[in-house]
């Protein structure tokens, strides 16, 4: 696909990712501390498994009451259709350990003492087991915090090498791979005038077919 397809599939699907965007915003200001923890588990699940699996389940969760209260065991059982299940219930239970005092979630005051969305997600990186910087940039899009931050998943990293951006998809990526990653899709969505956080739901819709998480 050349740029100016690109830029044409974007003038399609616009309005919709426009509104995908904005729910994204609306989910800070509405939604509680529980609604929080959810998108951030989502995350902790998304490597190397469906995203709509990895949403069902966390769904199931909700519903049952299991995402704040099960144990890693009764975590697990939820997580049939998602890769590496046991080591995914023990982060969400680890990551439910740091942000609960005194028996009650805090991650949406704990995340209000940061300044900057960029030290929100360096911290995420180093204390949330599971949590590397595409999951980390996940998650601060889709609670409303991360505009700015590209989630180089391997639908993005394979549309970016065929338009030439990068010259090949990294076996292993490191800090300073994804922030360099990033930074080049950060100058892409600049030439095509479409906003970085944009342009990430418009390659990911073109690989899935739909506007999703």
């Amino acid at each position: 696909m050349k740029l100016e397809d690109l830029k044409r599939l974007y003038l399609s699907r616009k309005a919709d990712i426009e509104k995908r965007i904005n729910e994204f915003e609306e989910e800070w200001k509405n939604r509680s501390n529980e609604d929080i923890f959810a998108e951030l588990a989502f995350c902790l699940l998304t490597p190397q498994s469906k995203a709509k699996a990895c949403w069902k389940a966390i769904e199931d969760m909700c519903r049952d009451g299991v995402l704040l209260k099960g144990s890693e065991k009764e975590i697990a059982r939820y997580l049939k259709n998602v890769r590496f299940g046991n080591n995914k219930a023990r982060y969400i239970v680890l990551a439910r350990k740091i942000f609960t005092k005194h028996g009650k979630l805090e991650i949406k005051n704990f995340l209000q003492t940061f300044n900057d969305p960029k030290e929100i997600r360096e911290w995420l990186v180093r204390n949330v087991k599971g949590l590397g910087y595409k999951e980390a940039s996940h998650f601060l899009r889709n609670i409303g915090m991360g505009k700015e931050f590209a989630i180089l998943d391997r639908h993005i990293l394979k549309n970016l090498k065929a338009l030439g951006i990068i010259d090949s998809i990294p076996k292993s990526m490191t800090r300073r791979k994804y922030l360099e990653i990033e930074e080049k899709m950060r100058g892409l969505a600049e030439r095509l005038d479409i906003p970085l956080s944009h342009l990430d739901l418009l390659l990911w819709s073109k690989e899935t077919g739909e506007i999703f998480k």
